[in-house]
């Protein structure tokens, strides 16, 4: 027997609690705006975590309990937190702040004029005030940050400590997993409470199933709570930030912009490389990353080291045999886990299907393909540099050796072999102008739309090349502002 819905009547409705919902939640409460704020996911406390496993905190704080499939040849597994604080919970709290060559470019080809880095300074001063954040120089318990820095300084090549939101980190070595000691300043831990001082209301566990609109105004957020109660919420403004998957689904199963949102989404794509060295490095006792290789930015590629442990470094390996597996992990005091993270141009599709499924499908083109072929080989030669004795890549395959192995591997292995993960989508529902490819106007509003903002990843107008979670917050804050403004 179907039930009635509960209404519940705000002023602001921000769905979704991650690095824009949460900046948008913070700016509307502190302006005296009556504020709820939808999250899918569970809250659970830094104690929670701490008493938890990584395993049972992968499975409770993702999405799909870790990793959803982007369809193609090859397959590319996509990560994203599914909690009250979203991804910003699971990530490794890097901070680093958008180049104001990217946003000017943004500006000419897509027509963000409005966000030129002159125009987010403030908000970036802001941002790492409020979370702390510092570049984090390689520690002693960080020695494959330091031999990545070695290994580049050896080729000429340039390197960056990492800008991070973790004052205090204690190096527990799992970020991924969520901060057991709560230096990670997480939306979980910092803007959602300093919106709650100001009067938001979170609540969790609630999913948003549609967006009731009449002519170009959200009526109604329909919605399932935490014991699958249907309510609806009737706000005066809503705040969409479901993330760059979740924005563009609800779009299309609301019936807005269905043909476009999240039709030519932007992804970065991570392979993971294996180091065995001659000297322990413990890598398993330092932080998720603490340096990272930015020689090759502009052309789309860069180098950290990974969070290791044994279950890490056995996915991997996944497809290697297992006298392999088992011979490094006997060895793990040797090993090192590093990340290669490419920008590709292929875009991402998304597609709602009826019954909240998200089907997601990728287009690698040709050269996409030979970037991920330099990032391996590329990859190799700086652990070669920093003194590995033997590289193993992501692929089933012998243990690489030199320069040369590396290279000759990358060139003839099958890309369509090769586990490729992401955790980095963006620009599903960009802002721009619409002769450009624009879905949203500069206030984040969908074209024909007045009352409703998309606050995320999604209104990006294109890739960052960089961990984007200061991007994202940068122009929440902007677009926030600008709502708040009189008309």
């Amino acid at each position: 027997m179907s039930r009635t819905p509960r209404p519940v009547d705000c002023d602001a409705l921000v769905i979704g609690s991650g690095a824009g919902g949460s900046v948008a939640a913070l700016g509307l409460a502190a302006a005296g705006r009556e504020t709820v704020v939808l999250e899918e996911g569970p809250r659970v406390t830094t104690a929670e975590i701490a008493a938890s496993s990584p395993a049972h905190n992968l499975r409770r704080l993702y999405r799909h309990a870790g990793l959803a499939p982007i369809h193609g040849r090859p397959v590319i597994a996509f990560g994203e937190g599914r909690c009250v604080g979203g991804t910003t919970v699971v990530n490794g709290g890097l901070l680093w702040e958008p180049p104001a060559d990217l946003l000017d470019r943004w500006a000419l080809e897509a027509g963000t004029d409005g966000y030129r880095r002159t125009d987010l300074d403030g908000h970036l001063r802001d941002i790492t005030r409020r979370l702390g954040v510092a570049p984090q120089q390689p520690g002693d318990g960080n020695r494959d940050s330091r031999l990545l820095a070695d290994g580049a300084e050896r080729l000429g090549w340039r390197w960056a400590e990492a800008r991070r939101a973790a004052p205090g980190c204690s190096h527990a070595n799992r970020c991924p997993t969520g901060c057991p000691s709560g230096a990670k300043q997480s939306m979980l831990l910092s803007y959602l409470p300093a919106a709650e001082r100001h009067g938001a209301r979170i609540h969790p566990r609630t999913r948003v199933l549609r967006l009731g609109h009449h002519g170009g105004t959200v009526t109604a957020v329909h919605a399932l709570g935490p014991e699958g109660e249907p309510i609806t919420y009737r706000p005066r403004t809503v705040v969409l930030a479901a993330g760059p998957i979740g924005s563009p689904a609800l779009l299309q199963r609301s019936g807005i912009h269905r043909r476009r949102a999240g039709r030519r989404t932007a992804v970065h794509v991570n392979l993971k490389v294996t180091a065995r060295f001659p000297e322990p490095v413990r890598a398993t006792r330092g932080t998720i990353f603490t340096a990272q290789l930015q020689h090759f930015q502009d052309q789309g590629l860069l180098v950290m080291p990974a969070n290791l442990s044994a279950g890490a470094l056995g996915a991997a390996l996944v497809g290697h045999d297992p006298d392999t597996v088992n011979a490094l992990l006997a060895d793990l005091d040797r090993v090192a886990l590093f990340t290669a993270q490419v920008r590709v141009e292929g875009p991402v599709t998304v597609t709602a299907l009826p019954g909240g499924l998200t089907v997601l499908r990728h287009r690698l083109t040709a050269a996409d393909g030979r970037r991920l072929r330099t990032a391996l080989h590329l990859t190799a030669r700086l652990l070669f540099a920093a003194g590995a004795t033997e590289i193993h890549p992501p692929f089933p395959g012998p243990p690489l050796r030199s320069e040369a192995e590396a290279r000759q591997c990358a060139e003839h292995s099958a890309l369509a072999d090769w586990p490729l993960v992401s955790v980095h989508a963006m620009a599903s529902c960009p802002m721009g102008a619409p002769e450009r490819g624009g879905l949203c106007d500069p206030l984040g509003r969908p074209y024909g739309f007045d009352n409703l903002h998309l606050c995320d990843a999604s209104v990006l107008p294109g890739a960052t090349g960089i961990s984007p979670q200061g991007t994202v917050m940068a122009f929440a804050h902007e677009i926030t502002d600008r709502l708040l403004q009189p008309a």
